[in-house]
């Protein structure tokens, strides 16, 4: 049993880096969007000329900073939750909040997928529930040197 949990204590260290890296990928993600709202204040800020039944630019470029601001709110949105995920697991807090976030994180294929399913399988055992509820390590032995 000793072993089991000290293979449980490296894989969410393993699972905390990882979810720490998919925030990191996701906020760049984000950043992405960024593109849209200089876009949009181009058209804004432009004095464009237009005929007569065409739509003021303003109107396009309002649609694109409200649709990078949108976009770019949801990456960093799932980012810092990513992140938060990321941190419970290092902690060992939060199960059904690490469970709801893996799931969610599944849908972000490839890596995410990856991720997330294996996240899933780790949180399953017994064991990794015993360490989330607290339980004393020394009835399962003592934690490996590097955990101190």
């Amino acid at each position: 049993m000793n072993q089991q949990v000290n293979q449980d204590l490296e894989h969410l260290k393993i699972l905390s880096i990882c979810f720490y890296v998919k925030a990191g990928l996701m906020t760049l993600t984000g950043l992405f969007f960024s593109i849209y709202i200089l876009f949009g204040a181009f058209f804004i800020a432009a004095d464009i000329p237009r005929q007569r039944n065409e739509p003021p630019p303003e109107l396009m470029g309002g649609i694109f900073v409200g649709f990078g601001l949108v976009f770019m709110g949801m990456f960093f949105l799932f980012a810092f939750l990513a992140f938060w995920a990321g941190r419970s697991l290092a902690k060992h807090k939060n199960y059904t909040f690490c469970i709801v976030i893996a799931a969610l994180v599944c849908f972000s294929m490839p890596l995410g997928t990856v991720l997330g399913i294996f996240t899933i399988i780790v949180l399953m055992r017994d064991t990794v529930k015993a360490i989330f509820n607290g339980q004393n390590f020394s009835q399962f032995g003592n934690t490996p040197p590097n955990w101190k």
